[in-house]
């Protein structure tokens, strides 16, 4: 088994005249999170499907576990597991069968397959609603189990389509719990989404996708690192010296703001280590402070600023 489990190089993919995908390089290893962030029409949805079989490439090449996705479809599929963005159970049928149906198709016995559908119910905690009708499962338990689904085949490698859209924030991060646990034994997950903060808490690496494009790829700290926006927000214990502080921190180097709306100081910073500096100048001036923190610039920033630079 190949420590790169997802691997493209250059893919492109045209429908016609309409070119959906350009030039796209994506690597995910083995028991890492890899998030695909993009705009509706950005192109994530298009490389899923390249990628798990569904459509060929038009230019470039992939390997999904160590397999070309064109010349070796059948291994891939054999590796994988998939959740798309809706729902893809069978309503008229209780949740363990659901799942006894996926396992009899992957050849299974009638024990393995009850078995591995005992397992999985358990694991996403629809043990109690294994006898119930999925049509009347809520949206987070009908996500729950389809995700169950995808992972009858014990797959290496997991393609998660916006797999939390519409859920409510408590099923989302009981979802979001699941992903961890099965990463930390090894599984590798390629995840589409527009939640920000779901990229943010799970993905190992992010890959931003714009009209089909790559625009952006590394960890989360190096997106944020390159955006930049760190800032230093502090109050005064005496608000009527905040014209001493700005020409303190000024004759420091910096360059202080005052939101008179807030009570505040605001104070960019290149590093974090630049609190030091804040810290140091108004304690040489005594000047007190009742409030000093540090913020730093979260994936939203990343996410405008790219949107800005590709407008």
């Amino acid at each position: 088994m190949t420590d790169t489990m997802i691997e493209a190089n250059g893919v492109g993919k045209t429908f016609d005249e309409l070119s959906a995908l350009t030039d796209v390089d994506l690597t995910v290893r083995k028991g890492e999170i890899v998030g695909l962030l993009g705009h509706n029409g950005a192109g994530k949805t298009t490389l899923v499907n390249i990628l798990t079989t569904m459509l060929p490439p038009s230019t470039g090449s992939a390997r999904v576990a160590g397999f070309d996705v064109v010349r070796a479809g059948h291994e891939v599929r054999r590796r994988i597991g998939l959740t798309g963005q809706f729902a893809s159970v069978d309503e008229q049928l209780s949740g363990r069968d659901n799942l006894v149906l996926i396992a009899r198709l992957l050849g299974a016995s009638r024990r393995q397959a009850r078995t591995r559908a005992d397992e999985l119910l358990e694991t996403f905690e629809l043990t109690a609603s294994a006898q119930r009708q999925a049509k009347n499962y809520s949206g987070g338990m009908r996500r729950r189990l389809d995700l169950a689904a995808s992972l009858v085949g014990q797959p290496d490698v997991l393609f998660l389509d916006e797999p939390t859209t519409g859920l409510d924030p408590v099923s989302r991060i009981g979802l979001w719990e699941v992903l961890e646990r099965l990463v930390d034994e090894g599984t590798t997950v390629l995840l589409t989404t527009q939640y920000l903060d779901e990229a943010d808490r799970l993905a190992d690496a992010i890959t931003v996708l714009s009209d089909g494009r790559v625009i952006a790829s590394g960890t989360a700290a190096q997106l944020k690192a390159d955006v930049g926006k760190r800032a230093v927000h502090l109050a005064l214990s005496e608000p009527d010296r905040a014209a001493d502080a700005l020409h303190t921190l000024r004759s420091a180097g910096l360059n202080p703001a005052q939101d008179t709306a807030a009570g505040e100081l605001t104070i960019p910073v290149t590093a974090s280590t630049d609190l030091t500096i804040v810290v140091r100048a108004l304690d040489e001036a005594a000047i007190d402070v009742t409030h000093i923190a540090l913020s730093e610039p979260t994936l939203d920033d990343v996410y405008l600023a790219l949107a800005k630079s590709t407008a």
